[in-house]
């Protein structure tokens, strides 16, 4: 089995594509099939990897102690029974895992190149999903991107190097990312796999699960990091809009557009802006509008920098979400007030934080989230009530990285409303900017901003406030 595994490795596409007859054309497989069966493999990936760890607990767990002496004979060939099956290749090939014997066996086949079948399989599976990501973006399919995504199934990462750069040398750099962005989760995974690092697997395996991993794919090194390097207390203080702000903000309202628009015009500095409305049914709603990160530095004196960016995607209580609630505090917002959060990538993760706070959510009546070019699939709201809206730019690389991309097998909540699509603006960061997103919700993608701005409608009426603020990190 090991043998087939690793020779399907090495070609998916073997596994994709049945042999055509003479004279005719390769047939294509439909790529829900593909999906499917990645989906099956998977699952058989983490039942494997499950009965390794039972199995390598089982020879030390009290009963079979305890049973050992009444009956040794038995004890001792259970014992060889379980090796057996942990490591012939017609079992579970070196599958160990789990405890401190079995991760020491794990790290052993790892230096030595053992693949347990679990190993193979979720190759399998994530070869599966490239197939399949590659019947909708034509792009994948070009000869440089197919060398690069077999070299990386066959865990061959000097070939893969050189298919990179390859790439990088006909498209550039950004061209590049863009091509490869769709099953940039699943090569990192790969890598994960079948590299020598034995502590940076759970990337691998959470991906395959479909979760939000929770360390990184290259040395495994776990979230909780973050908060020693984004420990701020996080502050908000009052400011004054610049004249392109000013103008900006004269001119908007309730529609998704203009809220796009406002969040570009407030930048990545450390500017937000809280509004307060009089709607048209005589309430009193507020609209708080977060805008992503800056990627001048890699952390900066405010919440919206790169080291912000992945806390706020692993974590929820962050600097930025810290700020954010002092904002609502310091601006007075009444408890019990209808709020509704737009964010940008980072500021559409930190909406989500929010949302999840049940202080907030306790504190306020969140009514919409709505997040822009954000990854923020794995997360949830503490209060279900919440209008959780997600617009997706499929050319943009950024609401891929919570690890559900096109060909995830994993869905969002029922409840949630997702608007994707496929626009012009095909090179990232282009594809990220919030101008693209507005720029087709303006243009081909009219009927999105119409659905929209119908779910947002309570939030019609006149603005009586815009107040920007700035938020530091203490």
């Amino acid at each position: 089995m090991a043998a087939s595994k690793a020779a399907a490795a090495a070609d998916p596409a073997a596994i994709a594509r049945p042999a055509a007859p003479a004279g005719h054309a390769p047939c294509r497989t439909d790529p829900e099939l593909l999906l499917a069966a990645s989906v099956l493999l998977a699952d058989a990936a983490l039942t494997a990897k499950q009965a390794g760890a039972e199995l390598t607990g089982a020879p030390s767990s009290w009963r079979v102690g305890l049973e050992a002496l009444r009956r040794p004979g038995w004890a001792l060939g259970t014992a060889v029974s379980c090796a057996r099956a942990l490591t012939s290749p017609a079992g579970l090939g070196f599958g160990a895992n789990g405890g401190v014997a079995g991760e020491l066996a794990r790290i052993a086949g790892n230096l030595t190149y053992r693949r347990p079948a679990a190993v193979a399989m979720a190759v399998d599976a994530f070869a599966l999903r490239i197939r399949a990501i590659a019947s909708d973006h034509p792009n994948l399919d070009s000869p440089l991107a197919r060398r690069l995504t077999d070299a990386m199934v066959a865990g061959n990462r000097l070939e893969a190097l050189r298919a990179m750069n390859a790439l990088v040398e006909r498209l550039g750099v950004t061209r590049a990312l863009t091509t490869m962005s769709p099953v940039i989760m699943e090569l990192s995974a790969l890598l994960g796999l079948l590299d020598e690092n034995p502590v940076n697997d759970d990337f691998s395996w959470v991906t395959l699960a479909g979760g939000v991993p929770a360390t990184d794919p290259f040395l495994g090194l776990p979230s909780s990091l973050l908060k020693y390097l984004n420990p701020g207390p996080g502050r908000a203080e009052r400011a004054e809009a610049d004249s392109i702000l000013a103008k900006v903000l004269a001119t908007s309202g309730n529609d998704i557009v203009s809220y796009v628009n406002d969040i570009g015009a407030l930048g990545n500095h450390g500017l937000v802006l809280l509004r307060r409305v009089e709607c048209a049914d005589g309430a009193v709603r507020h609209v708080l509008l977060l805008p992503g990160t800056s990627f001048g530095l890699l952390s900066n004196s405010t919440p919206q920098d790169l080291v912000g960016a992945f806390d706020g995607l692993l974590r929820t209580d962050t600097t930025y979400t810290r700020a954010a609630r002092k904002l609502l505090l310091r601006a007075g917002v009444p408890a019990g007030s209808e709020l509704m959060i737009v964010g940008h990538s980072l500021g559409g993760i930190t909406a989500m934080n929010l949302a999840a706070d049940v202080e907030v959510s306790s504190r306020y009546r969140l009514t919409h989230v709505i997040a822009v070019g954000s990854p923020i699939d794995g997360k949830r709201p503490a209060d279900h009530a919440t209008q959780v809206i997600s617009l997706v730019n499929n050319h943009d690389v950024i609401p891929m990285i919570d690890g559900r991309g096109p060909a995830s097998p994993n869905d969002i909540p029922d409840s949630w409303v997702e608007l994707s699509w496929l626009d012009e603006s095909y090179d990232y960061p282009l594809s990220h900017a919030p101008q693209a997103y507005s720029d087709t919700l303006r243009g081909p993608m009219a009927h999105h901003r119409e659905k929209v701005n119908a779910l947002i409608g309570a939030y019609d009426g006149r603005i009586v406030g815009n107040q920007p603020y700035m938020l530091r990190d203490k």
